[in-house]
């Protein structure tokens, strides 16, 4: 059986969904084309960050978390999710193609992760000091390993060691690279509680001695010592998410995967956090591959662990300026 137009009920539970995908700086850099039966989510290109995100690698990855919850947000209104990534290779801002007209029951996973999107938040905080379960581990890097991308727990003192090392030395570049830190305070905004609608951080959001945290380093972050930076890794778990290329497509499988893995987490009753930024540093990656012994490029360092606390509320777009009507 063939399905009709959406109804706005069903615009706004897809809106939410693409709204709900983590994204670089809050920067939510996409599109919702929506025609009957049929979805296109669009890359943003007028929105850029040319010291965080050079290469629109991390937008692309942005993307690609959207995509994930697009495709449940589909499953989860009883119809099939056909999705096509990058469908019009003469039109790069199209990002995926989703044909929805075949109407199909969700499955129990795809209702469970769907409920996790409203959820989900960037726990920029230390965690609590629960440790996290080797099986609830375990599901996390079983969800990341999506078509085109591997996952794995960095595990054990030698490389939690050398990641921190690592991360001390991207916050240190970081730290004294003035385009990034005007970069990051033109996207840092002010806490504001009655402020729902819009893009960016919120300071409140980014806490004092954000390394590891959060993985954004003010020029007032105390960037502590390597070995404090491990401590604070194995204090929940690490995974890395890898990809046999360094393309587009690469990057949005990769950002389709971290959804995947982190809505699982939070269907766990876990928290997590991403860090890209120290992969922006060519030479990070490169180590980073090389002392974990990757067969790939890394892509994504997610953290997981359980909440210390309730995360603020997020600040998300007007569905009016996501969604757009099309002629099929």
């Amino acid at each position: 059986m063939r399905t009709g137009a959406w109804t706005a009920a069903e615009t706004e539970h897809l809106a939410r969904a693409v709204l709900g995908a983590p994204s670089v700086h809050n920067l939510q850099p996409w599109l919702l084309d929506l025609a009957p039966g049929q979805a296109w989510l669009r890359e943003r290109r007028d929105l850029v960050l040319p010291h965080h995100d050079p290469d629109g690698r991390d937008r692309s990855v942005s993307c690609g978390a959207a995509v994930a919850n697009l495709e449940l947000a589909v499953r989860t209104l009883g119809r099939a999710a056909d999705v096509t990534l990058l469908p019009k290779e003469s039109w790069s801002e199209m990002v995926a193609q989703v044909d929805a007209r075949r109407l199909s029951a969700p499955r129990h996973e795809e209702v469970r992760l769907h409920r996790a999107i409203a959820h989900r938040a960037s726990h920029r905080k230390p965690f609590g000091l629960q440790p996290v379960r080797d099986s609830a581990a375990r599901q996390v890097v079983s969800a990341a390993r999506t078509r085109g991308v591997d996952a794995r727990l960095v595990a054990g003192e030698a490389d939690l060691a050398a990641v921190a090392k690592l991360l001390h030395i991207a916050a240190e570049k970081f730290q004294r690279d003035s385009g990034y830190q005007r970069e990051l305070s033109l996207w840092t905004i002010r806490d504001e509680p009655a402020h729902r609608h819009g893009v960016g951080i919120p300071a409140g959001r980014i806490p004092a001695g954000a390394v590891p945290w959060a993985g954004l380093v003010h020029r007032a972050t105390e960037v502590p010592h390597w070995t404090e930076i491990e401590a604070r890794l194995a204090a929940g778990a690490l995974l890395v998410l890898v990809t046999l290329g360094d393309t587009r497509r690469d990057h949005l499988q990769a950002g389709y995967a971290l959804e995947r893995a982190w809505l699982t987490a939070v269907d766990l009753g876990l928290a997590g956090a991403v860090l890209t930024q120290p992969l922006h540093v060519d030479a990070v990656r490169t180590k980073l591959a090389e002392d974990l012994a990757l067969i790939g490029v890394p892509q994504v360092l997610m953290r997981i662990g359980h909440s210390a606390g309730p995360e603020p509320p997020r600040v998300r777009r007007a569905t009016e300026e996501l969604v757009h009507h099309v002629e099929s």
